[in-house]
């Protein structure tokens, strides 16, 4: 095993998930939510 320094274990990266990601994800998911929700309960639009 290879004990690292200050300057390499700041450099370390991965494991973690960018916010960016997470909410493309999230946008997703609530779209289609909506999707089905529109599917399943049709409204009419009240003008």
């Amino acid at each position: 095993m290879q004990k690292l320094n200050k300057k390499e274990l700041l450099n370390i990266k991965g494991g973690g998930i960018s916010l960016g990601v997470a909410c493309l994800i999230g946008t997703g998911i609530i779209f289609l939510i909506g999707v089905i929700d529109g599917y399943t309960r049709p409204l009419k639009c009240n003008k």
